[in-house]
């Protein structure tokens, strides 16, 4: 049977593979760089790399091949013009862009604080203090929530932290790997992007011109139906203990046979054996994490130009996320090496080896990023922009009532394609604030909240996220593991999210239309409880 079903993958990939090059004759033979752009051919490289990934389990070479298809697409099939948009405006590009740097140092610099914890022996300890406060699988996933959601600050440093924290403690009451994945994505982003003081808020206001951004996010929060109901979801799902879809399978063999991974793929499998110290203590955990929050926030505060006489509000929503995480990484690195050092936890010589364990850690998903924000270029640099432009300008006449629906439609494609939620409200937003500006406020909140919950939703869904990624590189789960059990969760998510915008374009109610999707999302989970009961999908524990 297994052999039959690795025949059938081979088959399926071959037969891809095969539908791509066709794919790519067409364009050649049909297509012009100038027709090319601005056109649903922008779209294609992403398509072709998310596809590739999630067939062929291959992330690295799919995400390449989306890379090089959209350097084909713009160089007009030309050779040298394909190898030099790849290096020179693709990969070179985004690895020199000042703000890529930055988030990549703050990785590096979390994987090194991890990586030290981890040898200090605070996850250790509070693995064992947790142990005897937390006595049951949904106990160990609800504290996974409360922490995500406290950690509001930045989903990057939301995903790694969380990750690192709470693995012990979910590896004990055999969570599996995938399972943690999605409780931390499912707290990072949709977190984020209701948190007013946050990265993500900061972002969405400086994408505001003319209006106080600010302002309008903390409106915009009562409607970002995905994020709110995306919390619903997996709270209700845990307490309620329903599984479905792929992610059923991981979780049956971590209750049953032990097993956290499911698949061959086992990131970090063998960390188990690494040198703990035995002088560790909450502690040497907590107080890290706590630094790194404070740091982050004042980091953030201080490239926004709060310490140069702006005002509090105002510097948060001008801050620059990677130079704040940079900043705040480094000192609280800096702080970390000081404890450990001065309790005489690790030795000088200890702490020095945990640096390049921490940029090991890291390497996966750096490399991922890379790929990942050189297929962005390459979408950028197709014009993919002004096309989802354009379907948004176009749809706003005679579709009113239905435009948040649409937006949010628009903006979960357009964020799944590329990857990136920031890029996809970056777009829409300034679109949407100028539609509606001066002439139906109430619409404005509702289209830009639809335009915000639609990108995190893409996010939540895209293999090519960087939030997906850092999401499995915080559990250390295989990354398409993680996106192939978390996509069914986030598209019934979206199918209610969607119903929700629908309602509140009609109604321009926000509690009513959440009170909608909050129902909608109940009902279905006791649907799905019911079928999973008669079918003894997973033993109740």
């Amino acid at each position: 049977m297994q052999k039959q079903t690795s025949t059938a993958r081979k088959v399926i990939n071959v037969l891809l593979i095969v539908a791509i090059i066709i794919v790519m004759i067409v364009a050649a033979a049909t297509t012009t760089p100038e027709t090319v752009t601005n056109s649903l051919w922008a779209l294609v490289p992403p398509v072709i790399a998310i596809v590739l990934a999630l067939v062929t389990k291959e992330v690295y070479s799919s995400l390449f091949i989306g890379v090089v298809a959209g350097a084909l697409l713009f160089s007009g099939f030309s050779f040298e013009g394909t190898v030099t948009h790849v290096f020179n405006d693709g990969i070179v590009a985004v690895l020199t862009d000042t703000y890529n740097m930055g988030i990549l140092i703050f990785l590096i610099i979390l994987g090194i604080i991890v990586a030290l914890m981890n040898r200090a022996g605070g996850s250790a300890a509070f693995g064992e203090w947790a142990s005897t406060h937390i006595k049951t699988r949904v106990g160990a996933q609800l504290a996974t929530i409360l922490i995500g959601i406290l950690i509001f600050i930045d989903d990057y440093f939301n995903c790694l932290t969380v990750g690192s924290v709470m693995r012990p403690v979910t590896d004990k009451h055999k969570v599996s790997r995938a399972k943690l994945a999605y409780l931390i994505d499912a707290t990072a982003a949709p977190v984020c992007i209701i948190a007013p003081i946050s990265s993500w808020a900061a972002a969405v206001s400086g994408f505001v011109e003319g209006e106080n951004g600010i302002s309008l996010f903390i409106q915009t929060i009562p409607y970002n139906f995905y994020a709110l109901l995306t919390l619903v979801m997996m709270i209700a799902m845990v307490i309620s203990k329903v599984e479905f879809g792929p992610m059923a399978l991981h979780e049956k063999n971590a209750i049953q046979k032990g097993d956290l991974y499911t698949t061959e793929e086992r990131p970090y499998a063998n960390s188990e054996n690494e040198k703990v110290s035995p002088k560790g203590t909450v502690a040497d955990l907590l107080i890290p994490i706590i630094s790194l929050v404070v740091c982050c926030v004042i980091g953030m505060l201080y490239s926004g130009g709060f310490f140069s006489g702006v005002s509090f509000v105002d510097a948060f929503a001008g801050s620059d996320a990677s130079i704040g995480l940079m900043f705040g990484s480094f000192f609280g690195l800096i702080i970390t090496l000081i404890l450990y050092l001065a309790r005489r936890v690790l030795s000088f010589h200890e702490c020095m080896e945990c640096i390049p364990e921490g940029f090991k850690a890291m390497i996966s998903p750096i490399l991922i990023l890379t790929f990942a924000w050189s297929l962005k270029a390459m979408t950028d640099s197709l014009g993919a922009k002004d096309y989802v432009a354009a379907i948004v300008q176009n749809s706003a006449a005679g579709m009113m009532n239905f435009l948040p629906c649409i937006i949010f439609l628009i903006a979960v494609f357009l964020s799944f394609a590329t990857g990136t939620s920031w890029g996809t409200f970056g777009i829409l937003i300034p679109i949407v604030v100028s539609v509606f500006a001066g002439s139906d406020p109430k619409m404005m909140i509702i289209s830009m909240s639809a335009c915000m919950a639609g990108a995190v939703c893409g996010d939540h869904c895209s293999p090519i996220s960087d939030t997906t990624i850092m999401s499995s590189a915080g559990a250390q789960c295989d990354h398409l593991n993680h996106v192939t059990t978390q996509l069914p969760y986030a598209l019934v998510a979206a199918l209610v999210s969607f119903v929700a915008y629908i309602v509140a374009g009609f109604t321009r109610s926000a509690v009513f239309s959440l009170v909608v999707g909050v129902a909608m999302m109940l009902f279905l989970i006791l649907f799905l409880r019911k079928d999973i009961h008669n079918k003894h999908v997973i033993e109740k524990n």
